[in-house]
């Protein structure tokens, strides 16, 4: 593994990379209490600011964490290839017609009852601090 550490640009494509490839999270919340809630999400995008978007339940604990204190962990890893990414960030909940619409995919049909579903929220999460291991750079 290398310790060379890469400017903000490269970090930023490092990262849209790894997340677009790795997909599932921990997405952790609450971090006042013990133990901390962490769940699975799956990414829906990446966007070119860098904010890494996933679906969510109106109703969910996460949402609810999120309500209370925006801070978030996404803790993602590829075993497989070696390669770790932890994303501090700040999480808001958008319930904008439009976002739902462009991220929203059949498959999502599995947690849902379709974009129009009175539950359905994206999650946007703006990345503070990246701190990722490759096989070959550090973030």
């Amino acid at each position: 593994m290398s310790t060379e550490n890469l400017n903000k640009d490269e970090a930023l494509d490092k990262m849209k990379s790894m997340v677009k490839d790795i997909q599932t999270c921990m997405f952790v919340t609450d971090f006042g209490n013990k133990p901390l809630s962490a769940v699975p999400m799956t990414t829906k995008e990446v966007d070119k600011e860098g904010n890494i978007w996933f679906f969510s339940r109106l109703d969910s604990d996460h949402n609810g964490d999120i309500a209370k204190d925006n801070d978030v962990q996404l803790l993602y890893s590829d075993t497989s290839d070696m390669e770790f990414i932890s994303i501090y960030g700040k999480a808001s909940i958008e319930t904008n017609e439009g976002v739902l619409k462009e991220f929203y995919h059949k498959m999502d049909d599995a947690w849902f009852d379709g974009v129009d579903d009175p539950n359905l929220t994206a999650i946007k999460v703006v990345p503070k601090l990246i701190f990722g291991i490759t096989n070959r750079t550090n973030l």
